[in-house]
């Protein structure tokens, strides 16, 4: 099985629906054979570990471990999904008092341990603002952390061609890529605040 590249991704809140359908789809796609999930409610991680070995994906290292200095230690790639979910009668606010301090310390541990990471993405929300507490603390540059906002581009289909600038609210530069599957048209990049059909090398 061929792959995009060998460097370490690492999917952060695994063990829930969101983080292991992403585990799933970075596998599918073939974006590296080192796959980490990281979670911190263990019995959960290791369902979904054992689910992606029974699987039978060729040519895999699938890690798993509730210890996110292990988890981050070495990746190049962390996609975090490891926030709160928004609770019946919740407001954004509510949901942000928790969610920013999840990012902070998210930010914080990516510092600590992976410094040299290449890129982050961060899709719990309210994400506009959990990606940019992300990129405060975490010490990486704009352009290394994308968070779910990007997506919020309304364009007539996704076959059709968007526009060459629209404009969209991301508080932080964000990049598209083929090793993240998101509902866009694959290679084109995301610019600060507009995006261009500039495709990616």
């Amino acid at each position: 099985m061929e792959f995009l590249t060998n460097d370490k991704l690492t999917i952060v809140g695994a063990a829930g629906m969101i983080g292991s359908n992403m585990a799933q789809t970075a596998i599918m796609m073939h974006l590296t054979p080192n796959l980490c999930l990281y979670d911190p409610y263990a019995p959960g991680l290791e369902g979904v570990a054992e689910e992606l070995f029974h699987c039978g994906f060729e040519g895999m290292n699938i890690t798993f471990t509730s210890d996110i200095k292990e988890a981050l230690t070495g990746a190049k790639y962390v996609v975090s999904s490891g926030g709160a979910a928004r609770k019946a009668g919740m407001t954004r606010e509510d949901l942000l008092k928790g969610n920013a301090a999840i990012a902070e310390e998210f930010g914080k541990n990516v510092k600590a341990y992976c410094p040299d990471v290449k890129h982050v993405v961060v899709i719990f929300n309210p994400a506009d603002i959990t990606g940019l507490i992300t990129l405060l603390y975490s010490g990486l540059k704009p352009s290394q952390v994308t968070t779910l906002a990007a997506c919020v581009v309304n364009f007539p289909s996704i076959s059709a061609s968007p526009p060459t600038k629209s404009k969209i609210a991301v508080p932080t530069a964000v990049m598209v890529n083929r090793w993240l599957y998101m509902p866009l048209p694959p290679r084109w990049t995301v610019n600060r605040y507009l995006i261009s059909s500039v495709p990616l090398p």
